[in-house]
């Protein structure tokens, strides 16, 4: 079995580079700065969203799944800078080739990765082969790479399952609950920049951590219906699933264990 790796971030406006674009002083606290940042994107769009190059990465959460493993951990501040964070997601790819799953991946999250990894000078050539490289096998990535909508080595769940039709997009936390898995715990997106100001790292991490889970429990239940799996292997896969979850102490592991019902 080839390697999965299924990816989901966290960000924060980027104050150092908007303090840089809108030439603003010093003395306005981070806060101040997001705050008109935020202010001027509505009056233009109706939407406070940032833009993506102006979405500083602060977590990257991950489910590692091959025959031989089944791991879920973070690459966070503050153990890391954000190039560090970043730089170490693409070193992971270029160990293992796996495929990457996400949900809105392509609309968001490597969108993301791809300017802020440029601002950092991240190096990531075996993500960006498209099958003109020198490694042995180069070849394949012309059929099969990262980057085209689709194919398979980056699969955004969100966009095959709505037929990449914007207007058919459902929502991570609700289908996982119609599914009868815990979906968000926590905190959600919108709770991400206030939870920082106020040193919340970790719980951040841990919504991160809870909701790619929920993507890799999707992604099983997919492959059971695409005919990847067999009912009784997705049912190994989901066992397997339990029993690590079984073996894990930290609260968010254990509400997410008495959500899963």
């Amino acid at each position: 079995m080839a390697s999965t790796l299924v990816f989901d971030i966290e960000t924060i406006p980027d104050v150092a580079g908007l303090r840089k674009l809108y030439g603003l002083p010093a003395e306005l606290s981070d806060y101040e700065v997001a705050e008109l940042a935020f202010q001027r994107r509505r009056a233009a769009t109706g939407t406070d969203f940032l833009q993506l190059h102006l979405q500083r990465v602060v977590v990257i959460s991950c489910v590692l799944h091959d025959e031989r493993q089944l791991r879920v951990f973070s690459l966070a501040e503050p153990k890391s800078t954000e190039g560090e964070i970043i730089q170490r997601f693409y070193d992971g790819v270029e160990k293992y080739t796996p495929q990457l799953v996400s949900w809105n991946g392509g609309g968001f999250d490597l969108p993301v990765l791809h300017y802020r990894g440029l601002m950092h000078g991240v190096t990531a050539p075996r993500y960006w082969e498209m099958g003109e490289g020198e490694h042995v096998d180069a070849r394949e990535f012309k059929w099969n790479n990262y980057i085209s909508r689709y194919h398979n080595r980056h699969l955004d769940l969100m966009d095959l399952l709505a037929l990449y039709q914007p207007r058919a997009n459902a929502p991570l936390d609700e289908l996982a609950k119609l599914m009868g898995l815990p979906g968000k715990l926590g905190m959600d997106g919108s709770q991400v920049w206030d939870a920082y100001q106020e040193g919340r790292i970790d719980e951040i991490r841990d919504y991160c951590e809870t909701d790619v889970l929920n993507t890799f429990l999707v992604l099983l239940r997919f492959r059971k219906m695409n005919g990847s799996l067999l009912p009784q292997e997705h049912d190994h896969q989901v066992e397997r699933v339990k029993t690590w979850l079984s073996t894990q102490t930290a609260e968010h592991w254990t509400e997410y264990r008495a959500a899963w019902r």
